[in-house]
């Protein structure tokens, strides 16, 4: 892989990890409710459930690449048609929610669907949900408990296992060594994770106050918007090439 095409890879994945889907939210959530020293658990499950849902992708697309090639070919087509419809997706919901509301919500789905990973202060054990302006939370769960959340919040999401077997090929040379490829992919994607994460969670109101005004998250999310279709083109036109030669 050219350092020109993994700038390309980065710069991509670096835009579109800015945009708060469930993993930035929680993080986001958590570092309002628990503190930025706390959510760092948080944000270690959030990285191991994302490196286990990519590991499983890569030893997926190595397996297809070196015994069915032609199905290969089937994977960048359809690829190339599920971020087309992220794409417009991504464009016609721009204008949906703000950063606070949905964070919320993503609040109360964790306490809904993981009621085990919040620790209650009465003596039935209730879950009980935090809201973004719990200010000071009476019991906060322990480390082990923020770091299972946030692995289970990043494993339960399979449509990021489509969103690797869409984008990643685009960046692969299949006629190269790939497990150094792998490596350079896999650490550009963390490193873009990562750094987002963080500035979700120690930017707090912060943030959300900047991207709620005007139309600065609709047009983040437009952005990527954009991208996933550029990329998606450019997949299609690697189909179409392979088809001529």
């Amino acid at each position: 892989m050219s350092w020109h095409l993994f700038a390309v890879f980065f710069a991509s994945t670096f835009f579109i990890s800015a945009t708060p889907g469930p993993n930035m939210l929680l993080a986001f959530q958590y570092g309002m409710n628990y503190g930025v020293k706390r959510t760092l658990w948080t944000l270690a499950g959030l990285s191991l459930g994302l490196f286990i849902l990519l590991l499983s992708t890569l030893l997926g697309l190595d397996a297809i690449s070196r015994q069915s090639p032609w199905l290969l070919t089937v994977i960048k087509a359809a690829g190339a048609a599920y971020l087309i419809y992220l794409g417009i997706s991504s464009w016609r919901d721009a204008g949906e929610g703000s950063l606070m509301n949905d964070a919320r919500e993503m609040g109360e789905e964790v306490a809904a669907d993981y009621p085990d990973t919040i620790e209650s202060v009465n003596d039935k054990n209730t879950p009980q949900p935090r809201s973004l302006s719990s200010a000071a939370v009476r019991v906060s769960p322990s480390n082990t408990t923020l770091f299972r959340t946030g692995m289970w919040v990043s494993l339960s999401n399979p449509k990021a296992i489509l969103f690797f077997a869409a984008f990643f090929p685009k960046f692969i040379n299949f006629s190269a060594p790939l497990w150094p490829q792998y490596i350079m992919l896999t650490c550009g994607l963390f490193l873009s994770e990562t750094i987002w994460q963080l500035i979700y969670t120690i930017g707090g109101k912060k943030l959300a106050g900047w991207l709620d005004v005007g139309e600065r998250l609709a047009w983040l999310n437009r952005g990527c918007g954009v991208i996933f279709i550029l990329i998606a083109a450019a997949l299609l036109a690697e189909v179409m090439n392979g088809f001529m030669n």
